[in-house]
């Protein structure tokens, strides 16, 4: 191996006296591309933060261009799990926010709205870049995240799952500018727990699980089963739990002719008990759909829940009703991360207690100690505010918080996003179990391996309207795309 660009040696971190990295050492040489997996918990985004300066390790060292890390070292740039966007701020001023260009003493906007759409269209969208953050779709946001981390040079950089909310052509895209920036010269430290995209586009995986560095092997020596089985410990047993068909015959929620803007145009579809999949390509409308049936967004047309027609005005007419929704934005719509476990858990069902004005404490803490048996949620306790959870235990949160509800129909907008496969497989089951409870389950998602793998019914969105339902043996990749790329 040649001289390392960045080299930890026995790399220490505790918080509150639990110990999240164990003495790990690890090696990143020029231009390679390092996997780093693990299950949610296992340290990475602790790793990476001590990387980029956000933490000081309790003990050990990181060597950078063979000198000690500096807080904020330069050359080192990070695409973070969760955005780290100003939503009233446009996507030019976001990409060049503290390194705006200047022109006679003025800031130059042509240059940074120019330069803003050269880095996008390499990533093969185009987004406005006077367009306000707080309007894009979170697959934008993402792309902006991206471009706004290729703007920079730099010898590092550290892309934390930025392919969960891509769909595949995107993500071949970014798997394209890894590579050449691999062939530059520069390093990269990719974070997924898609561990197919891992082989593909890695030189080396290295393993971490319980703060503990497992393992570091070339990607092309493992499997996929073999990666996840170091990640977790254990033998895994089968990822998705068997298929059902949706009670269609007896309807649970009817949309009929909704429109929502230009994102939502006539949409008639219908929900049974069972789980019911809606796919399409980014920008397809999924969202802007499932945020209008729980009047997120202000739309027309009807929707029924067991033949009963709805008037639904605000977000809060819809939870009453037993509609809920998953937020596929976590942290934007999900959750509060500043607040501890047990108060997410009990944000839209809190009436239920409370006696007299005054709210029972110890029915609540049950509550969510329950969900966190249930969901194996990993934390020190139902006390612990959000923000120190990892990101995939974030999201069994703010799916107990949505299950605490006893919903009627249950809309999963990309659930298993930033989740470890080894949770993936727990919430594939929870998903299953509840469809069989009776009820009506939506599932979007860009994974279509998700889809495929849980639905026998599944919606086609292509351009605001609906574009087709594929069933049975016609739930498959190829005619998915199909019908949402409109070749047929």
């Amino acid at each position: 191996m040649p001289e390392p660009l960045l080299e930890l040696d026995s790399v220490a971190k505790s918080f509150g006296g639990t110990c999240v990295l164990t003495g790990v050492s690890l090696a990143v040489a020029p231009g390679e591309i390092l996997g780093l997996v693990g299950e949610n918990g296992a340290g990475k985004s602790t790793l990476v933060k001590c990387l980029l300066g956000i933490h000081r390790p309790d003990s050990g060292t990181i060597r950078f261009l063979g000198r000690p890390l500096r807080p904020g070292e330069a050359g080192i740039e990070g695409i973070p799990q969760e955005f780290n966007l100003v939503n009233d701020l446009t996507v030019a001023e976001n990409i060049f926010l503290g390194r705006e260009p200047h022109r006679f003493g003025l800031l130059d906007r042509a240059k940074m709205n120019a330069e803003s759409s050269r880095h996008l269209a390499r990533l093969g969208v185009e987004i406005d870049p006077d367009r306000m953050i707080g309007t894009l779709g979170v697959a934008e946001k993402q792309m902006v995240e991206i471009a706004k981390a290729l703007s920079v040079e730099c010898r590092l950089l550290i892309m934390d799952e930025p392919t969960t909310v891509l769909n595949r052509n995107e993500a071949e895209i970014l798997f394209r500018i890894m590579r050449e920036l691999k062939a530059a010269g520069t390093s990269v430290i990719f974070i997924s727990h898609r561990l197919e995209e891992i082989r593909t586009v890695c030189d080396r995986v290295a393993v971490l699980r319980d703060g503990v560095l497992v393992s570091v092997d070339p990607a092309q020596e493992l499997t996929a089963i073999e990666i996840a089985q170091r990640m977790v410990g254990r033998e895994l047993t089968r990822m998705f739990p068997p298929k059902h068909y949706p009670d269609t015959e007896h309807p649970v929620l009817e949309v009929s002719n909704l429109t929502s803007g230009r994102e939502v145009r006539g949409v008639s579809l219908s929900l049974g008990k069972g789980i019911t999949g809606l796919a399409g390509l980014a920008g397809a409308g999924r969202t802007e759909l499932a945020e209008t049936i729980c009047a997120i967004r202000k739309g027309r047309g009807e929707i029924r829940l067991n033949g009963e027609l709805l008037h639904l005005k605000k977000p809060s007419d819809a939870i009453a009703h037993g509609i809920v929704y998953l937020s596929e934005d976590r942290q934007g719509s999900g959750i509060l991360t500043e607040f501890p476990l047990d108060r997410n858990v009990t944000l839209a069902s809190l009436a239920r207690y409370c006696t007299a004005g005054f709210i029972r404490r110890k029915d609540e803490d049950a509550a969510a100690e329950d969900y966190v048996a249930k969901f194996r949620i990993k934390a020190a306790s139902v006390a612990e505010e959000l923000k120190y959870l990892s990101g995939g235990n974030q999201q069994k949160v703010a799916i107990a918080k949505c299950l605490d509800i006893h919903p009627q129909v249950f809309i999963f907008d990309e659930p298993t996003r930033g989740v470890d496969i080894g949770a993936r497989s727990d919430i594939y089951t929870f998903i299953s179990e509840l469809a069989q409870s009776g009820v009506a389950c939506l599932l979007i998602s860009s994974d279509l391996e998700e889809v495929i793998g849980m639905c026998e019914r599944v919606f086609v969105m292509r351009s605001g309207e609906l574009a087709g339902c594929v069933e049975h043996e016609h739930v498959t990749e190829e005619e998915i795309m199909y019908l949402a790329t409109g070749i047929q």
